[in-house]
């Protein structure tokens, strides 16, 4: 067996990078503060429910399978997969309220944007093209490789590359330049929120989103998203990993200083550091190589403590750069089923600008968007007989940007708005008193469970100035031997991107072991 390499979180691209290395020949262990793997991907099993607490939609499914085929294996033993037909339903709230049922059959897309007109129509099929003419540059170019030097951007052909993306334009702007119609315009764009941006302001090469579950299809994956990090778990310890679980690390240890002073110091003949391992109950565990899955922010504030290992990003440079949005989660177990209603359901606010803007400036949101998850349409197994589980979300402002204090009246607040906005929806009007368990995510509960920075759910959100290059690297710039993998490192949030994360990461780490020269 190869050379030792320690994990530190068993999120999934944690998991994604151990089992590219195990499978290269290392000798990888994880460590994980949790009870079991996934991270955010983590679950809730109470009274006979089952509910995922963090990711719930499948796209790019093929990504998903990708890493049991590397070794060998039939994804389907492992995550069975049901194509969902609506892929979601769409409610904006009004008097009447308008609704559409979405999937990614041509011939039913046409039928709806062709009821908005034919310029609609036409808008909608040039806004295909163009996003995904975009999103071939940006996978091949961007996407799926590392820049570990300047060079590697800063050269003519991609800096060619970078300008065929056309990032400049922000995602709800460059929708409503194909189409006019404002439902079809928010029911697109309003989908960067799923990596933590405004569509207000976020690039519009995230228009890719809804471009891909509408030519790719929206997947459900049986027992909910937590069985895909169960299954790479399971995937990883048979090939020879080892997984430590409630394992909370304390330090990344380094040569030129030990982290938080509980470690000895390394002397330093090189004039750059070197990992050395990690802390964890006191103890060190040595190890020369790093792989690092916990929140890039969190790690350079409290794992590491070396200033030359966080070169540029100080304490100070992380609390100025910019998070994604947080989100306030109910977990309901709710009596009864309800076949009016999808997999996967949106209702978009009657206040969606002033939605969009109480997110990121802080203030108190008057009138919410929901996303309502109900596994229980597609696998029945996740509630007892002739129950539901629910899963409500609000994108909500992170801790560092939200102008109140989160406490139980706030959640009490919040809650309510839920309700008045749910119970319109068929089906559900005496939801409230249907409602049989209850278990609530704050912001805090991210930060705390899973040490998302400022409870920050998809962690640094990805501006124009914090993409690609900008990006956290994978590999560490001013330490030998460590790396970083997750939603705030390149290429972003989203589980294919972090599981693409956690592949670049592992490429990185067997390049340096071949010897490409250290800089």
């Amino acid at each position: 067996m190869g050379k030792k390499v320690v994990v530190v979180g068993a999120g999934i691209g944690g998991l994604s990078a151990a089992i590219r290395l195990q499978h290269a020949g290392y000798s990888v262990e994880i460590y994980e503060k949790q009870s079991m793997p996934g991270g955010k991907m983590h679950q809730i099993h109470e009274q006979g429910f089952t509910f995922d607490v963090g990711p719930t939609i499948v796209m790019m499914p093929s990504i998903y399978q990708d890493i049991f085929r590397l070794c060998g294996r039939n994804p389907d033993d492992y995550i069975p997969m049901t194509r969902l037909d609506p892929m979601y339903e769409v409610f904006f709230e009004g008097s009447p309220m308008r609704h559409y049922a979405i999937n990614n059959t041509l011939p039913d897309l046409m039928k709806m944007v062709e009821s908005k007109g034919p310029e609609n129509a036409k808008g909608f099929l040039d806004y295909l093209s163009v996003i995904h003419t975009r999103y071939q540059v940006a996978y091949q170019h961007f996407i799926t490789r590392p820049f570990r030097h300047r060079r590697d951007m800063y050269n003519p052909y991609m800096l060619v590359q970078a300008m065929k993306l056309k990032t400049f334009d922000s995602a709800d702007h460059m929708m409503a330049k194909f189409m006019s119609d404002k439902d079809l315009q928010r029911m697109l764009s309003f989908q960067t929120l799923y990596i933590g941006v405004s569509p207000a302001n976020g690039p519009s090469l995230y228009n890719i989103i809804p471009m891909i579950e509408l030519l790719y299809g929206i997947w459900f994956i049986k027992g909910g998203m937590h069985t895909m990090a169960e299954q790479m778990a399971r995937l990883f310890e048979e090939i020879g990993g080892k997984i430590h679980y409630n394992a909370d690390v304390q330090s990344i240890v380094t040569s030129s200083g030990s982290n938080q002073g509980k470690s000895p110091s390394t002397p330093d003949t090189t004039g750059k550091p070197e990992v050395k391992g990690i802390e964890i109950d006191g103890r060190l565990v040595k190890s020369p190589y790093v792989v690092c899955n916990a929140d890039f922010p969190y790690a350079m504030k409290h794992l590491i403590d070396n200033p030359k290992v966080r070169g540029k990003y100080s304490p100070k440079k992380i609390d100025k750069m910019d998070y994604s949005c947080s989100c306030l989660v109910f977990y309901w177990g709710v009596k009864g089923t309800y076949d009016k209603l999808s997999t996967h359901n949106f209702v978009i606010s009657s206040q969606y600008d002033e939605n969009l803007r109480s997110i990121f400036d802080g203030t108190e949101i008057q009138q919410p968007s929901i996303y309502l998850h109900i596994p229980t349409q597609t696998d029945a197994s996740m509630a007892p007989d002739g129950m539901s589980a629910f899963y409500a979300l609000l994108p909500i402002s992170e801790l560092g940007t939200a102008r109140y204090e989160w406490n139980e009246q706030t959640v009490e607040l919040y809650r309510n708005k839920v309700m008045d906005a749910l119970t319109q929806l068929p089906g559900l009007e005496r939801l409230k008193e249907d409602i049989v368990f209850e278990k609530v995510f704050t912001p805090h509960d991210f930060a705390h469970e899973f040490n998302a920075y400022r409870g920050a759910t998809f962690g640094l959100q990805p501006t124009l100035l914090q993409s690609n290059h900008w990006r956290p690297q994978a590999k560490a710039k001013h330490c030998k031997g460590l790396y970083f993998t997750g939603s705030s490192t390149h290429p972003g949030a989203g589980v294919p991107i972090v599981m693409q994360s956690g592949k670049i990461c592992a490429e990185e780490l067997r390049r340096d072991e071949k010897g490409d020269t250290f800089e």
